[in-house]
């Protein structure tokens, strides 16, 4: 996890301009570089560094003697890459992951690189011989990137938009800073003057698809068909995988744990994989609640089961009201659901950075979204209509929960790593017969829990434990987080403020109070960037008027049995 920024083409002052890079500091916070391109006045990267794999050269942009026309500034971690060194016999300059993304460019083309990549990710890549800049952002926009570009080919990049809205150019007041968009890579021609002109954007990745670096993986062949015991070994098969080759850092490896079926299932594999490779220290758990929480119970079991170093932290409703504001200016987002999930995720990230030496946390996110864990999939007139639902959801998580997962946790330094949405795991998940893939017996997620039914990773009470979202599971039923938000913005936001909201904000206009109290903190961080945000977050074939799944009738049905 690392902070990229570049600029082509740049009329103002760089010394001045630069100064934007520093909004992005915390994402690198062991080193910062900021470097000028030769012959090229007006185009410069900045790079804030965490040290994850090679400590001597990790510095970026990455360039090696052998292509000395080639600069490559990327946040992320390629998985496959000495795999890949290996088959194409590459000669390596630095043992940085990411160099890999030079010697396939070189030898086949963006595209053929890009497809090869297997990894989360979010690239620049200048090309001084060829006259070209190339973006790239992985399938599911895992690492962030967003860019703003103006007519007269002046080009802006950044991990977060934050390090772009105040920027200066001559031919515009408000630079148009908007995020680019997960599975696709831009082309752009760079001009004599610095400036860029872009030729194609192109969507080289469907999740549904298996990518192509399947071709070159080592994970031992998957059964043909739909058995079901075939469908559950190639699937525990793959999970083992996605977990294994995520095991690569210099740093340590610490685990997010609410308690929840998914993230108990990546704890329970990971240590059982740190075990295997023989790593030296304990893996750390940690889970996030208020006192009697149903999550912290939960999580306690688990670690429990699994032999972890547990670390419950605690959390009042004062202290989760105080950094709403923080929270909302790191995620650059108002989204409802997206805010209230985040707090208590922001909150256990401050506490590792401070209290622990975990930097690389594995974490449960995309499961929900793959494998059709939400409360609201239970009403999904078809299972064609599920996987329909299934896939616009993965699709969208660079705005919501993958946004979330990132901001809240490169916020303090960390490094995130999400399983579930391993490209090789879910583009299998995707491939399984719609009705494979529904609720059964009133289950959310029944495929995923079969799967591992026998395996006694996890206990048995967990892995059939009921979907509860984040932001509830962090407190109690009798008073949830989602109550003392309501409590607290009731004071905050009057019925007057209400009435006036779509004249105040005629864009996503705010339905609800709490709503309306995100979108006040936001425009002041953020003046004028409500598109950011497509459309709230919400579940479907309801009708609901909040996402909270405390609002649904099946959670009401449970509350009372």
């Amino acid at each position: 996890m690392c902070g990229i920024w570049a600029l082509f083409g740049s009329d103002d002052c760089l010394s001045v301009q630069c100064l934007s890079a520093m909004k992005i500091a915390h994402r690198g916070p062991d080193a910062f570089r900021f470097e000028n391109v030769n012959g090229y006045t007006n185009c410069c990267f900045g790079f804030h560094r965490l040290a994850v794999v090679d400590q001597l050269f990790g510095m970026q942009p990455i360039r090696v003697k052998k292509y000395p026309y080639l600069w490559l500034c990327y946040n992320g971690e390629i998985y496959n890459h000495k795999k890949m060194q290996q088959h194409f016999e590459f000669e390596y300059q630095t043992k940085v992951d990411g160099e890999i993304i030079l010697h396939l460019y070189d030898k086949g083309g963006i595209e053929q690189t890009v497809c090869m990549l297997d990894g989360v990710f979010a690239f620049i890549l200048l090309d001084t011989a060829n006259k070209k800049v190339f973006l790239g952002r992985d399938t599911y926009g895992v690492r962030p990137l967003f860019k703003a570009m103006t007519e007269d080919g002046f080009l802006a990049v950044c991990s977060e938009a934050k390090g772009l809205v105040n920027l200066k150019h001559s031919t515009t007041p408000f630079l148009k800073v908007e995020p680019f968009l997960p599975g696709h890579y831009e082309v752009l021609d760079l001009k004599p003057n610095g400036k860029v002109a872009s030729v194609e954007m192109v969507k080289y990745h469907h999740c549904r698809d298996e990518p192509l670096h399947a071709l070159y993986d080592n994970v031992e062949k998957l059964f043909p068909g739909f058995e079901i015991e075939t469908v559950k070994n190639n699937l525990r098969i793959l999970f083992d995988n996605a977990i294994k080759k995520r095991l690569m850092t210099d740093r340590r490896i610490g685990c997010l744990l609410s308690g929840g079926l998914d993230s108990s299932l990546v704890a329970a594999t990971l240590l059982k994989q740190l075990k295997e490779a023989h790593v030296q220290y304990p893996l750390q758990t940690f889970a996030i609640g208020m006192e009697d929480s149903t999550d912290l119970l939960a999580a306690r079991k688990v670690a429990n089961h699994i032999g972890s170093e547990h670390h419950e932290v605690l959390f009042n409703s004062e202290e989760g009201i105080q950094v709403l504001d923080e929270v909302i200016f790191s995620l650059e987002t108002y989204d409802i659901t997206t805010v209230r999930a985040s707090v208590g995720m922001y909150l256990v990230s401050k506490y590792i950075r401070k209290n622990t030496d975990s930097v690389v946390i594995f974490s449960g996110e995309g499961s929900d979204e793959l494998t059709q864990g939400y409360i609201y999939f239970h009403k999904a007139p078809s299972p064609e209509k599920a996987e329909e639902e299934s896939e616009r959801l993965l699709k969208e998580l660079y705005l919501f929960d993958v946004l979330r997962a990132d901001r809240t946790t490169a916020a303090h330094g960390l490094e995130l790593r999400v399983p579930f949405l391993d490209h090789r795991f879910s583009s299998y998940y995707l491939s399984l017969p719609p009705d494979m893939r529904t609720p059964k017996n009133g289950i959310e997620k029944h495929l995923l829990r079969e799967t591992f039914e026998d395996s006694n990773l996890i206990p048995k009470d967990i892995l059939w434990r009921p979907k509860e979202a984040f932001s509830d599971g962090i407190t109690s039923v009798k008073n949830s987080w989602f109550r003392i938000l309501q409590e607290y913005i009731e004071h905050q936001v009057d019925d007057a403020m209400m009435a006036a909201a779509a004249q105040k904000f005629p864009f996503n206009t705010p339905k609800t109070k709490e709503g309306y109290y995100y979108r006040q903190i936001f425009e002041r961080h953020y003046p004028g960037r409500a598109d950011w945000l497509t459309h709230y977050w919400m579940p479907r074939w309801i009708n609901a008027t909040d996402p909270s799944a405390r609002t649904l009738a099946h959670y009401k049905a449970a509350a009372k049995a």
